[in-house]
């Protein structure tokens, strides 16, 4: 095994990163990672052969690449798990290929798909289910999809920055009128090169789906795993916390026709979100080129997403197991899940007995392994402090506890 390819996770620091690490290696592939901070709890893995620290978010991580490449045996396989890293690979990638398999399509189609706001441009343009969404690059955006957009609506960035994710802190920003979406604008611009205002689909989180996939370089579709949401955190903007597999035909249909309307090849995902009101799926977004927070319930499932990628782009016989079987594979991120079963247990949306029935059977910990456990418990220590400092800060403010200071 010592022999093949390595598998070069982009961003190990990340739930994400994780779980593509143990996927590979538990499938015989060395791995190495590079992470923006080696402290970060999924830096504490065991299953990488070595961890390099270089800075993710920008283009730091390149120079990493080009200085090791030379050292590599044989070409190794990159798995970027960061838009960011996506962006940079994408738009960098004839300085890397010389080392490195870059599964991704070209860069025309990696910066229509993967910033949100040239996404919904081009969903619209084609005809696809998309919420009423505008794209903000100044105020007079802003004053103009105030007056237009429905409420209420979500402001949220065209790609998220470290510069977002230090001071926004959320996913999307909910807004109930024109003045809150122009107050909220003023907020958050300085944070991001162009924001997104889009109409909040109404709906619990559990009518929201999801669809991985993965195309080869002739642009077909290998495999397509569809999940399901049943909790996230927070709640109602944030990511999954709880997941299942579901079978749904028209995520599926509606998947396969978006990655259609370009050469795509490589990792695709789609999030769809059902509206009961219209009785119709919308397009909530994309990510490409990367693996996601739920990929890993795709091989819980018995599906080979992540390792058909390593084959195919070295010329192995692709897996076997490429079809979704509905064996109901679970995926949970058990400290959000609770801060997201204590929010609705709070608001009685969900019983206590309910939330212990979900976790029981078999199903994939975001983190938790009994075999790799010390991102685990760093993720425990981690939290903790960082829900010590808040609670700190609140009550030096004279502030009430927030839920996610338990």
């Amino acid at each position: 095994m010592t022999d093949r390819p390595k598998g070069i996770v982009v961003g190990l620091a990340s739930v994400t990163g994780l779980q593509t690490a143990r996927i590979l290696s538990r499938r015989g592939v060395s791995v190495i990672g590079i992470a923006g901070d080696q402290r970060h709890f999924a830096a504490r893995t065991r299953v990488c052969e070595s961890i390099l620290e270089a800075d993710v978010h920008g283009d730091g991580f390149l120079e990493v690449l080009e200085k090791l490449g030379p050292e590599l045996e044989h070409r190794a396989v990159l798995y970027p798990c960061t838009d960011q890293a996506v962006l940079a690979i994408s738009a960098h990638c004839d300085r890397l290929r010389p080392w490195y398999h870059v599964v991704l399509p070209s860069d025309d189609v990696v910066q229509t798909l993967a910033l949100k706001a040239n996404f919904y441009a081009h969903a619209q343009q084609h005809g696809l289910p998309v919420p009423t969404t505008f794209t903000l690059l100044d105020r007079a955006d802003a004053e103009r999809a105030a007056l237009a957009l429905p409420y209420p609506s979500l402001l949220k960035p065209s790609v998220k920055s470290p510069a977002w994710k230090r001071n926004a802190g959320v996913k999307a920003w909910p807004v109930s009128g024109p003045a809150e979406l122009l107050a909220a604008y003023d907020r958050l611009a300085p944070w991001a090169d162009a924001l997104v205002a889009q109409q909040y689909i109404d709906g619990a989180d559990d009518q929201l789906y999801t669809c991985n996939c993965y195309f080869d370089a002739r642009h077909r579709p290998l495999v397509t795993f569809t999940t399901r949401k049943r909790r996230q955190w927070p709640p109602h903007v944030g990511t999954a916390s709880f997941a299942e597999e579901c079978r749904n035909d028209q995520l599926v249909a509606e998947t396969l026709r978006l990655f259609g309307t370009v050469a795509f090849r490589g990792l695709g995902y789609l999030e769809m979100k059902y509206d009961a009101i219209t009785d119709r799926y919308y397009m909530m977004e994309a990510n490409i080129g990367r693996p996601t927070g739920r990929s890993a319930t795709a091989e819980a499932g018995e599906v080979e997403l992540l390792y058909t990628m390593y084959c195919d782009a070295v010329g192995l016989p692709l897996p076997e197991q490429r079809e979704q079987r509905f064996l109901g594979a679970t995926w949970v991120d058990l400290r959000r899940d609770l801060l997201s079963a204590f929010y609705y247990w709070r608001r009685r949306e969900l019983k206590a007995l309910d939330w212990f029935a979900s976790m029981r059977g078999p199903k994939v910990h975001s983190v938790l392994a009994a075999r790799d456990p010390m991102p685990f418990l760093f993720e425990l220590v981690q939290s903790s402090r960082k829900a010590i400092r808040r609670m700190l800060r609140r009550a030096a403010a004279g502030v009430a506890p927030a839920p996610e200071d338990v």
